[in-house]
């Protein structure tokens, strides 16, 4: 028997602002692997997902486990873009009291 090897394409592509989202669907790879990170199997990720293909899943938990270093690294840019962006919507909407200030507008429209 004989087995062919073959060079694969990594089921995810980086988009114009530079997130990986897997196999040309909207979900991202930091999505994937914190599922993963927490615990949740490959089925489990798809069966979240759907619009994922099994495959693709495991071929990206594999893709983690070969290279944890470089997808960290990507992982933490990431966490520090999102941080950044929370913090800029904080300074131009003050999150302190907004559940208050929503029940009031509400009470004053008569709801």
């Amino acid at each position: 028997m004989t087995i062919a090897t073959a060079t694969e394409v990594i089921p995810f592509q980086v988009d114009a602002d530079g997130v990986a989202r897997v196999g040309g669907t909207r979900v991202t790879l930091d999505t994937v692997i914190a599922a993963f990170l927490h615990g949740a199997t490959a089925e489990e990720i798809a069966q979240q997902y759907p619009s994922l293909n099994l495959a693709d899943i495991y071929y990206l938990i594999g893709y983690y486990l070969r290279r944890p270093s470089e997808v960290e690294a990507y992982l933490g840019k990431r966490r520090a873009q999102a941080e950044v962006v929370r913090k800029q919507n904080e300074s131009r909407f003050d999150p302190q009291g907004i559940r208050s200030r929503l029940l009031a507008r509400r009470a004053s429209r008569g709801q």
